[in-house]
């Protein structure tokens, strides 16, 4: 599709998704306006995981190497039990993965990737970021869209691209729902220097422990100077007013017959601030017109798999493809709907299921730790197939031009 002539693409939301949206599309040569809410595009800066499927994407996107370079690449992916510490799964992360898979599996600073992708964005003249830009209006017609701002700027475009989060205001346009599905649970996120973590704490592993209600996991960033900790828990006490020693209070209550390793790193948690923990029902149907979603405002997830940022890269250069392929937006964005939606929904019910898995109790908790204790590394890498093994449910641009050639 040629869009020299016509208005700007424009994204709301400057998340990973967003930056990711508008690099793809400016690689084609489209102009792109980005818009962010913050005074400046930037992330909250804790770990996250990124799995192998999202290498190719990255790599297309011009930044797989420095992202390969700023992440740190875990031994292994680990399962134990969260009450008597018995390992459950151990999947070399090394060098059997990356033959397996064609790439690796790391973990790296939110903030760490999002700057990359800003920096990349500042290399491509089309893209335009404006910031201070909280989206408060959405006017679409046939070919053209108008986001007003809470200041009462105006920005047009050709069509829109709705990279705004778990409560999109552009998915709010499409359908009329309720708030975000609360799972009960919360997590309070933390990193500390691992100069400063007990010796017998530490692994360069990316480690999951999975206990009746609660599990935490940790995994080292930055050169294994930083260690980083998310515990878990589900609580009926979210919405109250807390103060701080009640919430540490809490906090240390629910880990109490946890492993001693557990309740050591829960020493280390920043009790002040923590997550709630939501998701949405998958749906068939993101787009319309000239709007399309992507990332959490078109399929939110649970972490219990690590492939939020995985899914939303993925949706973006998936996006690209159909709009270089086809005539029009409301085409390109329905074969982008299409070649997504299954996959996503998937890693949104895999990731329910999980979550489920991991917070299992009495006999359930028991069936759960033998199924995993008897499975191979090989069998384990199987079972990840379908999703690491980066063959996306979509057909290739180079495949959809010879179709419509």
């Amino acid at each position: 599709m040629t869009q020299s002539s016509k208005d700007p693409i424009l994204v709301a939301g400057g998340g990973i998704g967003g930056l990711a949206a508008a690099i793809a599309l400016a690689q084609d040569g489209h102009n792109v306006q980005i818009v962010e809410q913050a005074p400046e595009f930037c992330a909250i800066g804790f770990g996250i995981q990124l799995g192998p499927n999202v290498f190719p994407m990255l790599d297309r996107l011009g930044v797989g190497d420095p992202v390969r370079h700023a992440a740190f690449h875990p031994s292994a992916i680990a399962m134990l039990d969260a009450l008597d510490g018995q390992t459950l799964v151990n999947i070399p992360a090394g060098s059997s993965l990356k033959r397996r898979f064609g790439n690796p599996y790391v973990v790296i600073i939110r903030s760490d990737l999002h700057q990359i992708l800003v920096e990349r964005c500042a290399q491509l003249p089309n893209i335009t970021m404006h910031t201070n830009f909280l989206v408060t209006g959405i006017e679409r017609s046939d070919d053209a869209v108008t986001l007003t701002s809470s200041s009462g700027e105006r920005l047009d475009g050709s069509a829109l691209i709705g990279a705004d989060g778990l409560k999109s205001l552009a998915r709010s346009t499409l359908r009329q729902e309720g708030e975000p599905n609360f799972t009960g649970y919360v997590a309070h996120r933390t990193m500390v220097p691992t100069k400063e973590l007990p010796p017998a704490l530490y692994r360069d592993d990316v480690v999951l422990w999975a206990g009746p209600g609660f599990h935490i996991v940790h995994y080292p960033l930055r050169g294994a100077s930083l260690f980083n900790i998310v515990a878990v828990f589900q609580t009926p006490s979210f919405n109250a007013q807390l103060s701080p020693s009640q919430l540490r209070d809490e906090l240390i209550a629910t880990y109490a017959e946890a492993h001693p390793h557990m309740r050591q790193l829960i020493g280390l948690v920043d009790f002040e601030k923590r997550w709630s923990l939501s998701d949405r029902s998958p749906t068939r149907d993101w787009t319309s017109g000239n709007l399309a979603l992507l990332g959490d405002a078109a399929h939110p997830t649970l972490q219990s798999i690590a492939q939020g940022a995985c899914m939303a890269i993925e949706d973006a250069v998936t996006l690209a493809d159909a709009i270089a392929v086809h005539d029009n937006f409301p085409t390109a964005f329905a074969a982008y709907n299409r070649a997504r939606y299954l996959r996503t929904a998937r890693v949104q019910l895999v990731s329910r299921h999980m979550w489920e898995v991991y917070h299992e109790t009495g006999i359930a908790r028991e069936v759960r730790n033998a199924q995993y204790r008897e499975q191979t590394v090989e069998q384990s890498y199987d079972c990840l197939q379908w999703l690491w093994g980066g063959k996306d449910q979509t057909e290739t641009r180079a495949q959809a031009q010879r179709r419509r050639a």
